[in-house]
């Protein structure tokens, strides 16, 4: 691996030092069901090797994003590099074959799924793999047991969950240890704080959190007239908190992270970031880019510190 002169973290026992802001891929998949509009695959690959120039040292991405294709990106962005970066990436979620998200935990689906994205990211072996979803229920155990499998075989070297539950956590501790978990976790979105963190912190496993700009909300760069122009392959053109009542409320808040980043001379949007890695129990936090120019202002996040002056005014505003 590298080096960068961005802060780092060890991801919980994992061993893994990562920097404090990763790559989240989720856009580069394009437009869908859960996806974020159209996008350049070549403007993707540019803002990877970007964020890669500047000292980011892991790329979080799925299957289900774009089925398939944000890993194809992933995976052209790193043909040739001797020294890449981590690559982290999750299983469960299916095309059904009209372009709708099947969940799907069965031991061969995993298995299969793996395979795949071993294919398509051109790796040896996945960095982290992890659990996108805890669905079905009746099946967690047996989708956990399957990435233990892998782990065993050597095709993940680590493997953890992304929006568990702290009940399903207890699920499924005796299968296997849960090396990371990756929960949504913003100032739009706190529920994380109740339960989960805490575990993570008593039991030191390794957190990544998602979202941290509140899927854009918190960038101040969104617009009432940007919201209304939202492709309809977008999927914040659906949901509620990019609509009344909420949205008033959460652009309310993006004009006080204004200016708290006025004053420090940064985004909104790195405000927002760093404000999540305040917390003691993450380790890092993924931000989307879908643009070489949209890195360089977030990455500040990575060593931001928030003032008391600061975190007064932001939580004034929540």
């Amino acid at each position: 691996m590298y080096k960068t002169q961005l802060r780092t973290s060890l991801l919980g026992s994992t061993g893994l030092e990562i920097t404090r802001v990763g790559f989240g891929a989720w856009a580069l998949g394009g437009g869908g069901e859960r996806g974020w509009g159209p996008q350049d695959d070549e403007e993707s690959i540019a803002a990877i090797h970007r964020a890669l120039e500047l000292g980011v040292n892991w790329i979080d991405t799925a299957a289900a994003y774009g089925f398939g294709r944000s890993e194809r990106v992933v995976g052209q962005a790193l043909t040739g590099m001797i020294e890449r970066p981590y690559v982290f990436t999750k299983a469960s979620l299916l095309d059904d074959g009209t372009g709708h998200v099947r969940h799907v935990l069965k031991r061969d689906s995993i298995l299969r799924e793996a395979e795949a994205s071993l294919r398509r990211l051109g790796v040896d072996a996945i960095d982290l793999y992890q659990i996108h979803w805890p669905i079905p229920d009746e099946d967690i155990e047996e989708g956990w047991a399957a990435m233990a499998e892998l782990k065993e075989r050597g095709l993940v070297r680590h493997i953890g969950v992304s929006n568990f539950s702290a009940g399903h956590l207890r699920r499924i501790a005796s299968i296997a240890p849960v090396e990371t978990i990756q929960p949504p976790y913003s100032l739009i979105d706190r529920a994380a704080e109740a339960e989960i963190l805490p575990l993570a912190q008593r039991d030191g496993t390794g957190v990544i959190v998602y979202s941290p700009m509140g899927s854009g909300l918190l960038t101040g760069a969104m617009t009432r007239e940007r919201i209304a122009r939202l492709p309809a392959d977008d999927w914040r053109s659906r949901d509620v908190r990019f609509t009344e009542p909420q949205l008033s409320r959460h652009l309310a808040l993006a004009a006080r992270l204004q200016a708290i980043a006025g004053r420090r001379g940064t985004p909104p949007g790195a405000v927002a970031v760093a404000w999540t890695l305040r917390n003691p129990a993450v380790d890092g936090a993924i931000t989307g880019f879908r643009r070489p120019a949209q890195v360089d202002p977030i990455l500040t996040a990575a060593s931001l510190e928030l003032t008391s002056q600061d975190m007064t005014e932001i939580e004034a505003a929540n």
